[in-house]
């Protein structure tokens, strides 16, 4: 075992702060990373706040961070796809059975014994993993990710869960030329969708309650705005999209949605609302509609997914900042007030 820096949650109401955990020496199939970025997500926010306790209870202290971006140090001898010197990254997994037929079809984000990145129980040191809010992790080299070199650093770093979650679904659901797809919400995950879809050559819609995301909607990529509140901007579109992503996790109508959609058309949840949202079931039956939900990616999909942002020179947009703002970001996350990832310098850790 060694030492590393890290900020984390003592508690449930506490702020996040500096502090030293142990991470486990190299195993001769692990990959030590010295990590340079890490991405905030939403899901950091809930897990330090322990606001998923009845389905995922925070276990303190709590080192957020699933969003890794960093260079190899070390590698254990039997590792075959890195060195010293590579930039490698950590995304929402770190572990996971391998046997079972999930894990076997390359869906390891389905297997019943995966383990992540953070708060979960990790079997090296009988207590809980860490995340990349910390200078350095190790990790099983089936779980670590390589990083194109063209892609700047700190706006690939979100890639390992905001992109992902949204390429995944988009492939599974063949969105390409030819396709019309909507993306609802323009916020962390909705504008890594937007850039999906308009990569990926489809006819790319965007639908916001904000006027004032017009303009950004364009840039990034969108072909068409709508504003979702008004009823006849959306009724112009009705029956006509092959798909559709929701990445809006507030309450909303979903059947707005359903309802746009072309004969076996499909409207993808990637947003997670609190509450359950009422489904018509008429909508779907009479075009042989379907409405599903999506869970980042496997390990093979978000290698894929890594490649195919360094062909097209894919990242989040970020706001870089250094850890002893971490507690101002996350207010900040909660009130939407960034465009839109926060990332994390490492290098601010040094500090400390």
């Amino acid at each position: 075992m060694y030492k590393a820096k890290a900020y984390a949650a003592p508690g449930a109401t506490s702020p996040l702060a500096a502090t030293t955990i142990e991470r486990r020496d190299p195993k001769e199939t692990d990959v030590q990373i010295e990590i340079l970025f890490c991405g905030i997500c939403h899901s950091d926010v809930h897990q330090a706040r322990n606001e998923w306790s009845g389905v995922m209870p925070t276990v303190y202290p709590c080192v957020p961070g699933h969003e890794i971006v960093g260079r190899v140090t070390k590698v254990g001898s039997a590792v075959k796809k890195f060195k010293p010197g590579d930039l490698a990254a950590v995304g929402c997994m770190v572990d996971s059975d391998r046997t079972c037929p999930e894990c076997k079809a390359g869906l390891e984000q389905f297997c019943p014994n995966f383990v992540l990145t953070y708060n979960f129980p990790d079997k090296d040191t009988g207590k809980v993993t860490y995340g990349g809010y910390s200078d350095s992790i190790v990790v099983d080299e089936h779980f670590v990710l390589r990083v194109p070199e063209n892609l700047n650093l700190a706006g690939a770093a979100p890639l390992l869960c905001a992109g992902i979650t949204t390429y995944s679904p988009m492939k599974h659901w063949r969105v390409g030329k030819g396709k019309k797809v909507g993306v609802v919400g323009l916020g962390g995950l909705g504008h890594m969708g937007v850039k999906f879809a308009h990569a990926l050559g489809a006819h790319t819609v965007v639908f916001t309650t904000s006027p004032n995301k017009k303009d950004d909607a364009l840039k990034l990529g969108a072909d068409e705005v709508v504003m979702s509140k008004d009823a006849n901007e959306m009724n112009k579109h009705a029956g006509s999209f092959d798909f559709i992503l929701d990445a809006v996790a507030a309450e909303h109508d979903l059947n707005a949605y359903i309802n746009l959609l072309a004969r076996d058309g499909n409207l993808t949840m990637v947003g997670a609302p609190e509450k359950p949202l009422p489904v018509a079931v008429f909508g779907l039956l009479f075009r042989r509609r379907s409405f599903s939900g999506s869970l980042i990616g496997g390990i093979a999909e978000t290698q894929e997914m890594l490649d195919f942002c360094g062909e097209h020179n894919i990242t989040s947009d970020v706001e870089v900042i250094p850890i002893q703002k971490v507690n101002e970001a996350y207010d900040r996350v909660v009130k939407s007030d960034v465009k839109y990832r926060f990332s994390i310098d490492m290098a601010s850790l040094k500090a400390e």
